[in-house]
């Protein structure tokens, strides 16, 4: 059995900041990861200051490389598959056998997409295919796009959207789920929409050119940005009763802390603000929140 003070379940950015954070604080860490981040179909990440552009493989080497430096921080390749509460702790057991007795949880396993559904997609999601303008909207300003998505999500994202290019065509892939006033919101700011179901997108090499729908339009572009569904990337936060908000992630205070005593959460699992830089830095700050936790326990326990 290995004992720790926190397990965190998850190494993308929120994981491994936290990760940093308590090896640095000197306390027992295991990361476990299961190797199959979401955004591994992207080629560069943005908005994270002093790494721009950089790739998100190459983030998480020098993220590894860097925790390495730290005793206390141990890194495995796993996925943990049951936790349970014994005598004060949680008991997890991974995939591979191993067993682990930790005071403190951590979540950070990010969310999973979807199958995404529409012919051609997969190709090029990651490469001219995203989901968020304020990662991947600057390289496309100005540019002809497509806007795959429906309803209130669309109506938040066309506004949006607007601040790096107006020339863009909605494709909803179905119903629009809109009201009229809606829809003449729309065309009053010169967006043609499209709610005939999508055939395939068409591309080279991952770089889209058309959307194909099926009553055979054929929509030019450089670029598609859409609404991607979401999974969160583990249900056990809800097996062991942590609260979820109204968006489906987890309910968290300002520093990680959800309903259940002893288990926190950062990143994707617990914020829909689905940035790198975000993501590291709730990472931190609910590293700091359990290191405070575990000191005031044992500072109480010493006479």
């Amino acid at each position: 059995m290995n004992k720790v003070d926190v397990a965190i379940i998850g190494g993308g950015p929120a994981g491994l900041s936290a990760g940093l954070m308590l090896g640095r604080a000197r306390k027992q860490t295991i990361v476990i990861d299961e190797g199959r981040p979401r955004n591994a179909v992207t080629r560069e990440a943005h908005g994270f200051l002093t790494r721009d552009g950089i790739s998100p493989s190459e983030f998480r080497r020098i993220a590894k490389e860097q925790l390495r430096a730290y005793p206390s921080v141990s890194q495995v390749e796993d996925t943990v598959v049951s936790i349970t509460r014994e005598d004060g702790s949680f008991l997890l057991k991974t995939a591979a056998g191993m067993k682990i007795a930790s005071k403190k949880l951590l979540f950070a396993a990010g969310m999973k997409d979807r199958k995404l559904g529409i012919p051609g997609l997969a190709e090029v999601y990651g490469k001219s295919a995203f989901v968020c303008p304020y990662c991947d909207g600057w390289e496309l300003r100005e540019e002809p796009l497509v806007v795959i998505s429906r309803g209130n999500a669309l109506m938040h994202f066309a506004p949006l959207l607007s601040g790096w290019t107006k020339r863009f065509t909605v494709c909803t892939n179905g119903p629009d789920e809109l009201s009229e006033a809606e829809r003449n919101d729309l065309r009053d700011h010169h967006i043609p929409l499209f709610d005939t179901p999508i055939r395939a997108i068409l591309s080279y090499e991952g770089m889209v050119s058309h959307v194909l729908l099926e009553d055979g339009t054929e929509i030019p572009c450089t670029g598609i940005f859409f609404k991607s569904e979401l999974v969160p990337g583990t249900d056990l936060p809800q097996s062991l009763g942590c609260r979820l908000s109204e968006t489906g992630v987890i309910a968290v205070d300002e520093f990680g802390k959800s309903s259940v005593p002893g288990v926190y959460a950062a990143g994707d699992m617990s914020s829909r603000m689905h940035q790198s830089i975000a993501a590291a830095a709730s990472g931190a700050a609910a590293a700091a929140a359990i290191n405070g936790e575990l000191n005031q326990e044992a500072w109480k326990q010493t006479p």
